[in-house]
């Protein structure tokens, strides 16, 4: 095989498995959630005690950002991709045999830990291999093709669940963290060679997460992806309560809506793929969190005027998804476009603000009870406000800070 086509197969094989990686995140959070109301009733607790599982597992990636980011820029990638990996998927085999609530709650914890390492580090990886219009372009990639898995995890969700039950759900979920472990074992190199690695105490690391979140530029863009980001994680708290008791959908029903959101987000991935050379990266993050700050505020305006209906919320959660897609595709590689020497670092704290801000914003939205939007929707428009305020800081800053590298 000639080396040119090598270099393109083992690209390709790479894509796929950051892919895989990519799928961590959201099948671990979209597939279970019809099972929410089920689980509710089963272990004994409320909507809001169902979401602290949620909740759990994004405060575990949380912290596991902040460990596997800058381990990634001292040792490598390999090595603390692949532990991580091997860890999620027992922690997940666990949860399938969690005899309570509390017991859960800390097994999404551990998942939730180990599973990081595969986002924060997948992103370092990419900003290692590619720069510019074209680390946008493979980010808008692995968007658009790890899109299909909020797609089919609620419907995968909503299968298992009548076949065997929420326990069944997770024993699919730590299969697949077995399939994305060995995906590592097989496509994924060691990016980061020794020459680039950051040597040094605890303490160096620290001033370099430091260094990394004081550049303003940095900090806007990743604040701008934590608030879009706390949109989407509001929608995926409140949705089996909103889609099932507000909106009087069935199980069934409820996953195919929930993935329809996901497949518009997915389709403006590719767009933002296509266009990040000919457009830019900064001018499709503006459009981005434009649109989901309109697509919030609307639905909230129908929740509190009483007028919310089934066709109306799906036409503007279609809106926000979309928007949705334009920003976490461009906010990440301007982001980490800002700090090249520290990509595992930047991923991380990148990572930690997002997981951060669901894990707040979560049982938020559950507050007003099952049978009530205006607090999900309330808090939804409050990230997009956010969001719009920090994409324009970022700008601004960028427009007087030259880019790092």
């Amino acid at each position: 095989m000639p080396l040119s086509h090598r270099r393109s197969h083992s690209r390709s094989r790479l894509t796929v498995a950051l892919v895989l990686l990519c799928f961590v995140g959201p099948l671990s959070t979209d597939m279970y959630l019809p099972a929410f109301p089920r689980m509710t009733a089963e272990l004994g607790t409320d909507a809001s005690g169902v979401q602290v599982t949620l909740t759990s597992f994004l405060a575990g990636m949380t912290a596991g950002h902040l460990v596997f980011g800058p381990l990634s820029d001292r040792y490598g990638r390999r090595g603390p991709l692949l532990a991580g990996a091997a860890v999620c998927a027992v922690a997940t085999a666990l949860c399938a045999v969690a005899p309570g609530l509390g017991w859960l709650v800390v097994l999404r914890f551990v998942a939730g830990f180990s599973g990081a390492a595969g986002v924060v580090i997948g992103r370092a990886v990419v900003t290692d291999v590619a720069q510019g219009a074209a680390a946008a372009r493979l980010f808008g990639i692995l968007m658009t093709l790890s899109g299909t898995a909020p797609v089919l995890a609620p419907l995968a969700g909503g299968a298992v669940l009548g076949a065997v039950g929420w326990r069944g759900v997770f024993w699919l979920l730590a299969g697949v963290a077995l399939l994305v472990t060995a995906a590592v074992v097989v496509a994924v190199p060691e990016s980061l060679p020794p020459s680039r690695r950051r040597a040094g105490s605890g303490g160096e690391l620290f001033r370099t997460a430091r260094e990394v979140a004081g550049d303003r530029p940095y900090a806007g863009y990743t604040l701008a992806y934590a608030f879009a980001f706390g949109t989407l994680f509001c929608y995926i708290a409140g949705s089996p309560f909103l889609l099932q008791n507000v909106l009087g959908l069935g199980v069934g029903v409820s996953s195919v809506t929930f993935a329809g959101g996901a497949v518009c987000t997915a389709l403006a991935g590719a767009v933002s793929a296509r266009s990040a050379g000919r457009i830019g990266p900064e001018r499709l993050l503006r459009t981005g969190v434009r649109t989901v700050l309109a697509g919030t505020v609307s639905l909230l305006a129908a929740a509190v005027a009483g007028g919310l209906t089934v066709a109306g919320c799906l036409v503007s959660m279609a809106v926000v998804c979309g928007g949705l897609g334009l920003v976490l595709t461009n906010a990440t590689s301007l982001a980490l476009a800002r700090v090249p020497a520290a990509a595992g670092t930047g991923s991380a704290l990148l990572g930690t603000a997002q997981s951060a801000l669901g894990a707040v914003v979560a049982p938020l939205a559950g507050l007003g009870g099952a049978d009530t939007a205006v607090p999900l929707f309330t808090v939804m428009a409050v990230c997009g406000v956010g969001a719009v305020t920090a994409a324009g800081w970022a700008g601004r800053a960028g427009a007087r800070v030259p880019a790092a590298g």
